[in-house]
């Protein structure tokens, strides 16, 4: 009786349309996965046809590349999405960087689904006007590999051909934890090598890393190794706060504490390695249910809503030092700054150079705390040249793997008195397209940090 039963209803599931379960009414198309057990499944191949079909349909703001090959081949297509016919933002300064990626493990579909659904997001309310998108693709480059493990994929497992979790193969803390199939070193699989080829190739300026996996719904941050804080606590924690103020009650957490100890992942070597503030956003694990027509705007529009407010405050995830004073008196330097960003800095430095742009001098190192407005004095040991310059070193965040940037400071803020008339300075602002350079000085640094990485 039992096995009757069962046959009606495959029999009646199987008259249901196969793409009504992932028809998005709202998008007027539907997503290019088809079913298969529990799962939405997605093809290299059929992915493929997709991400360059948009770069033709869209050349405006798609541009697909690779970031290298799978074990067996297969190209790890990178959909990068801008308005390219401006090189900056309108201001000229620098467009945010962000990059995604989705399937490290072959299996989890709504992780490869939520990095497909955010790259047609924006296409699609481009296409349609939506000042959001056009605002974002304006002032950001979102870079976003979408299947990194195209092999597992293909054959619905959660490794790769070689049987590696890829998400334990990263040179951070790799094989020091409890874990399974790590890979014989780390970046022994050709399909996490590429992945971090890219990141240091194209974004080493990136503010936001977020990989996409499925399991339970809850977005994680470093560390996975350990049940401590980061380093930048600050930043994690005001993003969390305000998502659950103004988003979504996703459970945002401390990797360790949250899921269990892990090392090696994409997550933790996007910070500890490239500085990069990172999450794991995991979808929940009820994949699909034959016989619904839920679309898959529906089913992950909540998880777009938290990548939209990432994707849309990127400017904020790291510190931005403004110098809102800098009086000058005979030996003494008193110096008022605010950070307008949301992580904290504890090495900045003030620096006068000379004509030629050399530094002649430097201030101890102070700290600026998130959201903060920091006053600071110190003894200057010369006369500044009246033709020199004033700017600030500091890293974007606490992390020390975090970049370092040299910035000039607004003339209009800088009050010299040497006995003589006070002389007020005027001239360009701290983002003025001219204000926001890197130093040879930051350079080296950087440099250093890299080889000591």
């Amino acid at each position: 009786m039992r096995v009757a039963v069962g046959l009606v209803v495959c029999m009646l599931l199987a008259g249901i349309p196969t793409t009504s379960a992932q028809y998005d009414p709202l998008q007027q198309e539907a997503w290019p996965g088809e079913p298969i057990d529990n799962h939405i499944h997605l093809t290299w191949a059929t992915l493929t046809m997709e991400v360059n079909d948009w770069a033709d349909t869209y050349p405006d703001i798609v541009d697909v590349t690779s970031a290298g090959e799978s074990e067996l081949g297969k190209t790890l297509w990178v959909v990068r999405l801008s308005d390219w016919s401006m090189e900056t933002k309108e201001d000229g300064t620098p467009k945010e960087m962000i990059y995604i990626d989705g399937g490290h493990h072959g299996n989890e579909y709504l992780g490869t689904a939520l990095a497909w659904l955010t790259a047609k997001w924006y296409i699609n309310e481009w296409a349609e006007g939506n000042e959001e998108a056009i605002n974002v693709l304006q002032n950001t480059e979102i870079h976003i590999l979408i299947m990194l493990n195209p092999d597992g994929n293909d054959i619905d497992t959660r490794w790769n051909i070689n049987q590696v979790d890829l998400n334990r193969n990263y040179d951070h803390y790799w094989n020091t934890c409890p874990t399974t199939q790590p890979g014989s070193s780390a970046f022994s699989e050709s399909e996490t090598s590429s992945n971090s080829a890219y990141m240091n190739t194209y974004m080493t300026d990136a503010d936001l890393y977020v990989t996409m996996h499925t399991g339970v719904w809850i977005m994680l941050y470093p560390w996975g190794k350990w049940p401590e804080q980061p380093p930048d606590w600050e930043l994690f924690h005001f993003i969390r706060d305000d998502v659950h103020a103004t988003v979504s009650d996703i459970p945002i957490q401390n990797a360790n504490q949250g899921l269990y100890p892990n090392c090696g992942t994409s997550r933790d070597y996007g910070y500890g390695k490239m500085g990069f503030p990172t999450f794991t956003f995991e979808t929940d694990d009820e994949q699909f249910v034959p016989g619904t027509f839920e679309s898959l705007h529906d089913r992950l529009e909540e998880e777009m809503n938290v990548m939209r407010y990432l994707i849309n405050d990127v400017w904020y995830w790291r510190a931005r030092l403004n110098v809102q004073s800098l009086t000058v008196s005979g030996d003494e330097v008193e110096m008022t700054v605010e950070n307008l960003g949301h992580a904290s800095t504890s090495n900045a430095s003030l620096q006068h150079m000379d004509a030629a742009g050399e530094v002649v001098w430097t201030s101890p190192m102070f700290t600026v705390n998130a959201s903060n407005v920091t006053n600071v004095n110190f003894d200057l040991e010369m006369e500044p040249f009246e033709d020199g310059t004033w700017g600030l070193m500091y890293q974007k965040r606490v992390i020390n793997a975090s970049q370092w940037v040299n910035e000039s400071i607004n003339t209009s803020s800088i009050q010299i008195n040497n006995g003589k008339d006070d002389n007020l300075l005027t001239g360009f602002g701290l983002f003025n397209p001219v204000s926001v350079i890197l130093s040879l000085l930051g350079m080296s640094v950087i440099a250093k940090r890299e080889e000591d990485a």
